[in-house]
């Protein structure tokens, strides 16, 4: 199919535009959760590379099960602070490729009614039951696009809760588990 008017041309540039600034969110997204992949790694391995170079120097096991013990609990606290980053990253990313997505929505929907409009000045005698009937549709389109918007905002907040919830409850029972540490001479507890 050709692009022989100006109106074409510019829908097709239009199209490609939110194609790219969609793609843009997105790349922006992966780029900071890279980022944040790369520094848990690199924090990850410096702390580790710290409690091995210890335990070669500690010849009582007590104390050497007490180092083994201390890469529990940070780890856990970390892999939910790691969580929380991770979920902000995408609830960004998505807000953002939902604000894109609406803005090119409501410029298609305007040309469209503008369409309409003119169609119904210019058209034939009768055609107002079709005029009619597009308004309607566009309408309908319009509602349906708002009520979707509206509900995904909705599973947003609530997955946001229910994350906050989840890791909170987490990080207490974290926090409030006591150390657990070998008892000397095999005793039982």
């Amino acid at each position: 199919m050709a692009l022989s008017n100006t109106e074409q041309v510019a829908a097709a540039k239009a199209n490609l535009d939110a194609f790219f600034e969609v793609g843009g969110k997105v790349f922006e997204g992966v780029e900071k959760l890279v980022a944040l992949n790369l520094q848990v790694v690199r924090s990850t391995l410096a702390e580790a590379q710290e409690k091995f170079t210890k335990a070669p120097g500690s010849t009582d096991p007590q104390q050497w099960f007490a180092l083994q013990a201390g890469f529990t609990g940070p780890f856990a606290e970390k892999s939910l602070s790691y969580g929380r980053q991770v979920f902000d990253i995408a609830s960004t990313t998505q807000a953002s490729v939902a604000q894109v997505a609406q803005a090119h929505y409501e410029r298609y929907n305007g040309r469209v009614q503008t369409l309409v409009e003119e169609a119904a000045k210019n058209g034939p005698a009768g055609s107002e039951a079709a005029i009619a009937a597009w308004k309607s549709m566009i309408s309908a389109t319009t509602t349906l696009c708002e009520s979707l918007q509206k509900t995904a905002q909705q599973a947003v907040h609530a997955a946001e809760s229910n994350f906050e919830a989840v890791t909170a409850t987490a990080s207490k029972a974290v926090r409030s588990k006591p150390e657990q540490t070998p008892v000397a001479d095999g005793a039982k507890r």
